[in-house]
C-alpha cells in the first residue's frame, strides 16, 4: 500500500451560518455541500456561496449530471438542481446510519459510516446491488477514472484512501493532518478532491495523486 501526506491546496470557508459540512459533490462548475437544512453551491474560483437550496441535507451528496442526490436521515432525495424541488425519494440502505454518496456508472454508491461498508444502490428503487467492506469508518465516497476512493474519520484521525472495488483492500492512503476531518468527498474528475471539514464548517481541496502511466 502506498501511504503519503495529503497535500491541501486550497480551503473554502468557514461560511456564515454553517455549523458543519456533511456531503460534498461537484457539478463541473460549483462545489455543493450539505449543511443540515440547505444545499450550498460554492464557486471554487471565489470561494463564495453562489446559491443555496432549502432542502434537508444531513449526510452524503451526489450529482448525476442533471440531478442532485442528497441523504436526509433515512432516505435519499432526488433533487432538481435548478429549483431545489424534491422529485423522488428512495430508502437509504443504512436506515439513517449512512454517510457518503456518489454517482457512478448509473448507480448510487452509499457509505455506511459505522458499519464500514460501501453499497452500490439502484437509484430508482434503493435496492442494494452489492456491498464493499472497508477497514475504517466510511465518510465520503467518490469514483474517478475507475478508481474508488473514500474518506475516513475515526477518533481524531482522517484520511482519503483508494480501495480495490472488488476486495476492499486499501491500495493508497492520503493522511490528513491531525485534527483535520473528512466528512464529504468528491473528485473534480481531475487532480482535486473536495473534502468536507465536518464541524469546522469548511471545504478543502486536496491534490489527487496521479499514477505513472507507460
Amino acid at each position: 500500500m502506498k501511504r503519503s501526506a495529503a497535500e491541501i491546496i486550497q480551503e473554502y470557508g468557514p461560511f456564515a451560518g454553517v455549523e458543519a459540512v456533511h456531503g460534498v459533490t461537484y457539478d463541473g462548475t460549483y462545489v455543493w455541500f450539505a449543511s443540515g437544512d440547505k444545499l450550498n453551491a460554492v464557486d471554487p474560483a471565489s470561494g463564495r456561496i453562489a446559491r443555496s437550496l432549502d432542502v434537508a441535507a444531513h449526510a452524503g451528496t451526489a450529482y448525476d449530471g442533471k440531478h442532485l442526490f442528497q441523504i436526509a436521515e433515512d432516505r435519499i432525495q432526488k433533487i432538481d438542481a435548478a429549483t431545489g424541488k424534491v422529485l423522488d425519494t428512495i430508502p437509504a440502505p443504512g436506515g439513517g446510519g449512512d454517510s457518503g454518496l456518489a454517482w457512478a456508472e448509473g448507480s448510487l454508491w452509499v457509505g455506511q459510516y459505522r458499519e464500514r461498508k460501501i453499497h452500490q444502490v439502484d437509484p430508482e428503487t434503493g435496492t442494494i446491488l452489492r456491498t464493499i467492506e472497508s477497514k475504517r469508518f466510511v465518510t465520503g465516497v467518490t469514483w474517478v477514472d475507475g478508481e474508488l476512493w473514500h474518506g475516513t474519520w475515526e477518533g481524531e484521525e482522517s484520511d482519503v484512501r483508494r480501495i480495490d472495488p472488488d476486495t476492499g483492500k486499501v491500495l493508497e492512503q492520503l493522511e490528513l493532518p491531525a485534527g483535520t476531518m473528512v466528512s464529504g468527498l468528491e473528485s473534480d474528475g481531475g487532480d482535486r478532491f473536495f473534502c468536507g471539514g465536518g464541524s469546522r464548517g469548511n471545504v478543502r481541496a486536496v491534490r489527487r495523486p496521479r499514477r505513472a502511466t507507460r
